[in-house]
């Protein structure tokens, strides 16, 4: 594998380059060296696909076994993708041989400082206590980048191709549910179909459910697990209705005792409570409550992203009150001799309310 540095990531290293020399593009990449809060940052984009993979607060005991960061980094990101375990692990294989060389040309160059200016544009999902940066790598690679023709293309669909081509095969095998989510909201109908990976946790589904409904992410939230359907009818009777396990946001939530078993949602996946049923409610205050079902789990599927199947009405605006502020909302917008209707149309505009379009939906499910 072929790793071209820029002067100052050579400088930091302390390695005199070797040779410019030829390589398959698919695992030959440019590397440069920011400074994002005061910690070294190693910045990969490859030569083939533009794929980006970014490395955090690297030390001295990091940079003396670069090569093997820069594998596990690969490995970690490329599995976070949803690829095949079996692909993964060919590609690293392949690669193991780690060569540092100056970069090739001011094109590949160019091409690797605008991944590196996207790179302070996402600067605010960095995980801190992370070296490989798996969401923050996700992310990059899939911003759409221009070729230089007038053509755009995102780095991680390039990469699955560049991957199917190279293993002549299918990159994803991936176990993934169809979920119905209801916003429960009375008399109207409010929901989505989704097919979401199951290996992903509860705080990335959150994110799947916030781009699904169009909410603005601007209050708290947690999820209820309550005993599957199929338990005895003794069991049934007396805990249908308990919750078994809350998962929650924030640490602050563990410190209050409940009776519920509390835990963190990101300490838990999807797959570990297919069968339960669950809740999800969102902003405390107006107290958005979703039902979520899982119609059937789907195995060897081949999309690697949660995808928006169908669905039905308008999610309300945040910050409207509730149900009941909501029913107040649609009877003053839907009056245009309501003294307050103009202001009411304004104010909900600003707040993102929009008429559910699936492909909005799908595109913002993309960028999560």
């Amino acid at each position: 594998m072929l790793i071209q540095c820029t002067k100052k990531l050579l400088d930091e290293l302390k390695i005199k380059p070797e040779a410019q020399i030829e390589e398959n593009p698919l695992f030959s990449w440019h590397a440069n060296l920011l400074m994002l809060g005061r910690k070294n940052t190693l910045v990969l984009v490859n030569d083939k696909n533009r794929y980006t993979i970014v490395l955090f607060g690297l030390k001295a005991k990091e940079w003396k076994n670069i090569d093997t960061y820069i594998k596990m980094a690969i490995r970690e990101v490329f599995l976070a993708e949803g690829i095949k375990e079996e692909i993964v692990e060919q590609f690293v294989s392949a690669a193991d041989n780690v060569v540092f060389t100056k970069t090739k040309d001011r094109t590949s160059v160019a091409r690797m400082n605008k991944s590196c200016e996207n790179v302070y544009y996402f600067d605010d999902i960095i995980d801190p206590q992370s070296i490989i940066q798996k969401s923050l790598s996700l992310r990059l690679s899939d911003f759409l980048v221009g070729d230089g023709k007038n053509d755009y293309f995102h780095p991680n669909e390039a990469l699955y191709k560049d991957l199917e081509e190279w293993t002549d095969g299918s990159v994803f095998r991936i176990q993934a549910a169809q979920i119905k989510v209801t916003l429960e909201l009375g008399n109207k109908k409010v929901w989505r179909r989704l097919t979401v990976p199951t290996s992903i946790t509860f705080s990335a589904f959150h994110d799947v459910l916030q781009a699904a409904f169009g909410w603005q992410n601007s209050h708290l939230h947690d999820f209820l697990i309550y005993p599957p359907n199929t338990v005895s009818n003794v069991v049934v009777s007396r805990h249908r209705n308990s919750p078994i396990l809350n998962l929650v946001c924030a640490k602050e939530a563990l410190e209050y005792e409940r009776d519920i078993p509390m835990k963190m949602e990101n300490e838990v996946k999807l797959s570990e409570h297919l069968s339960s049923r669950m809740q999800y409610n969102y902003d405390f205050g107006d107290n958005w409550i979703h039902t979520i079902e899982v119609e059937k789990v789907l195995e060897n599927h081949e999309l690697n992203r949660p995808v928006c199947l169908r669905g039905e009405g308008n999610t309300p605006p945040e910050d409207v009150g509730g149900e009941p502020g909501y029913k107040l909302f649609l009877q003053t917008i839907q009056n245009k001799k309501h003294p307050d209707h103009d202001y009411m149309k304004k104010w909900a505009e600003n707040q993102g309310y929009e008429k559910f379009d699936i492909e909005k939906t799908n595109q913002r499910l993309k960028w999560i």
